[in-house]
């Protein structure tokens, strides 16, 4: 499988000129530049659901999760957006974003930020959480090759909800890292893209491929009631079964 978000450049892009608060509980402005191959920033991008850039906010132990928009500076190339962290730490910024005639690519960059840092310890798989008053659970095995289907339930007070709204032309949208050098996943939600207005639920199902086994986190934004929720799981992928091996029997004929 390709991974990528490892890295500041790909196909010949680059993330450059990154600048964001440099401390905890500062607020500020986190801004960067995506280059071409001869320098030039990039200011044509085609649309993803809806936006011409998604930008993955998350601290490197999986914690502090956002899914930003930046606004584009159409003049200059440079993208920005209101940020403040809250907490110290190493996080990783991720450009998820697709040049006009060219490929989608994800490039990220590491920022620094000081202050107390309190990390957090090493945990185990979380498939169910609560948001709000919403319950969050995740079915469905992650894993590596052709990969499996992943099928996330939300429920109210132990009633299905079946008022999911679009959220970015979609019910759902999951975003995969896995844990460490936090390799992006491209996930893809299963179904077609609901008409605007339209309600679903209570089961959102995604097409997930792990590139190795191991500990992944996932993040989930989904909107109820008009307000954009984020559900964080932690799952163990695994390789994906081996095909059963066919054995044929041999017959021996006395002569």
């Amino acid at each position: 499988m390709d991974i990528t978000g490892t890295t500041l450049s790909r196909d010949g892009y680059l993330l450059t000129d990154v600048s964001a608060p440099s401390a905890a509980g500062i607020p500020g402005t986190l801004s960067f530049t995506i280059r071409a191959a001869d320098g030039t920033p990039v200011t044509g991008f085609a649309p993803s659901h809806g936006k011409a850039l998604h930008l993955i906010v998350v601290r490197t132990d999986g914690v502090g999760y956002r899914h930003l928009h930046p606004a584009l500076d159409a003049a200059t190339g440079i993208w920005s957006t209101p940020v403040a962290w809250d907490a110290a730490g190493s996080y990783r910024i991720f450009a998820d974003a697709t040049p006009l005639g060219a490929d989608g690519i994800t490039l990220s960059h590491t920022i620094d930020v000081a202050g107390d840092l309190r990390p957090v310890s090493a945990r185990g798989e979380r498939r169910h959480v609560s948001v709000d008053d919403l319950d969050v659970h995740l079915e469905g095995a992650l894993l590596t090759g052709d990969g499996g289907v992943l099928t996330v339930t939300v429920s109210e007070h132990g009633h299905p909800v079946q008022r999911l709204e679009p959220y970015l032309s979609a019910f759902g949208h999951l975003v995969a890292l896995r844990e460490g050098d936090l390799a992006y996943l491209h996930v893809h939600a299963l179904g077609d893209d609901p008409a605007p207005g339209s309600l679903s639920g209570p089961e959102i199902a995604f097409h997930a491929s792990a590139p190795t086994p191991g500990r992944y986190f996932l993040y989930l934004d989904f909107q109820v009631d008009g307000r954009v929720r984020t559900a964080s799981f932690v799952v163990e992928a695994s390789d994906a079964p081996s095909a059963p091996v066919e054995h044929h029997s041999h017959h021996v004929h006395a002569h």
